[in-house]
């Protein structure tokens, strides 16, 4: 496939393919050592996908680098940690359902806005230990202009400037003023260790990993769970009636709609020969196709599109595989356990506001969601 400005890399669909290269120690993420396009400069500030390839975090590291990195930041997902937030997403979905239930009778609701999108970005935010409200919405704006496939160059620029220059304070401001949240934790593995475990930059960067992946992935999940039980209402009656429960709701909903639809970059290490006479060349770009796994017919049948809360086989890759699987996994999971049954019991008539063909997708061939996700919280009363 092609990328913006010309770019080519393979674009990997087939789940046993995938798990394979995921699991292959020549497959790479690291674009410093194994892309020639980048080590070459041919990759310009400029470029939509920049920041997905510059930053230094796990996300672009490979073998003991990641090994490190990820062994620091690990600490803060283990089971226990997980747990414990519940009484908070508790906490902020009751706020956030009070909220909408004070909206005016009849009056259409923006579910997306309202409600899927403040839950991921108050638990990150509070991992973080970020009160500020201002700082809070500009994280926002940059996550939102990252997963922004389509951005010109000017925007692309500044919003690399504007999250290290976010993130830069926030770091300074936790050094002076130190606390149990995530941000103190990587600022004394550096400097407790004179930066020997984590450089400057892959502690900037590796807040900016945990923005983006814990914020936007479990929006879209909420979004598309919420917009496949409000048009499958033969879907959602199984789980009233106790025929499912919300787990098959979860996992079928990532499975059939993927948050994050196609992931930039990996990199063949050295030359990697496919069934089918496909041969990956040393220093090709690789993209993986997650929703288009999760919907591939070999694995799912001739209905794998459908959202059926009964399919026996709901395995998807909407959360990676192998060595990278996204650590935050768990909490997205949690959330929705959370936020979806609190939602539709809250507002049982709840329904789509706008026929399913009127709404539109975010403008990314990354993250996959809805713009916005209009709904009527009550039954319409006939006049």
């Amino acid at each position: 496939m092609e990328l913006p400005d010309g770019v080519v890399a393979w674009a990997v669909s087939s789940p046993a393919v995938l798990k394979q290269l995921l699991t292959d120690p020549r497959i790479s993420k690291d674009p410093r050592q194994h892309w020639p396009a980048w080590i070459n400069g041919e990759i310009s500030p400029e470029w939509p996908l920049f920041t997905w390839v510059a930053v230094r975090n796990m996300f672009t590291a490979y073998g003991s680098d990641h090994r490190r990195l990820r062994g620091l930041i690990a600490k803060a997902f283990t089971a226990r940690r997980m747990a414990a937030l519940r009484p908070r997403v508790e906490e902020i979905a009751r706020g956030l359902l009070d909220r909408l239930a004070a909206a005016p009778h009849g009056e259409t609701v923006d579910l997306r806005e309202g409600y899927a999108y403040p839950i991921p970005i108050q638990v990150i935010c509070d991992l973080f230990g970020i009160e500020d409200e201002a700082t809070r919405d500009g994280l926002r704006e940059c996550v939102d202009s990252i997963f922004h496939t389509s951005a010109d160059a000017a925007e692309v620029t500044a919003t690399y400037a504007r999250i290290y220059e976010i993130l830069g304070a926030l770091v300074a401001h936790k050094r002076e003023h130190p606390g149990e949240d995530m941000t103190s934790v990587l600022i004394s593995a550096r400097d407790e260790n004179d930066g020997a475990g984590l450089s400057e930059q892959e502690l900037v960067d590796t807040l900016l990993l945990v923005v983006g992946a814990g914020h936007e992935t479990t929006v879209n999940l909420l979004d598309n769970a919420i917009h496949l039980l409000l048009t499958h209402p033969d879907q959602l009656a199984l789980v009233r009636d106790g025929k499912a429960d919300w787990g098959d709701v979860i996992e079928e909903a990532l499975r059939v709609e993927a948050p994050v639809a196609n992931l930039p970059l990996r990199y063949a290490v050295e030359d990697i020969e496919l069934d089918g006479g496909i041969t990956l060349r040393k220093g090709d770009a690789i993209i993986a196709a997650y929703a288009a796994a999760g919907r591939d017919p070999g694995q799912h049948g001739a209905d794998a599109d459908r959202f059926d809360l009964t399919r026996a086989d709901k395995d998807h890759l909407a959360f990676g595989h192998g060595v990278h699987f996204c650590l935050g996994a768990p909490l997205a999971r949690l959330e929705a356990e959370v936020a979806l049954p609190a939602l539709f019991e809250r507002f049982p008539d709840l329904a789509l506001a706008t026929p399913p063909e009127g709404l539109r997708p975010v403008e990314s061939f990354i993250s996959n969601g809805h713009r916005t996700l209009p709904a009527r919280l009550h039954a319409t009363v006939a006049a």
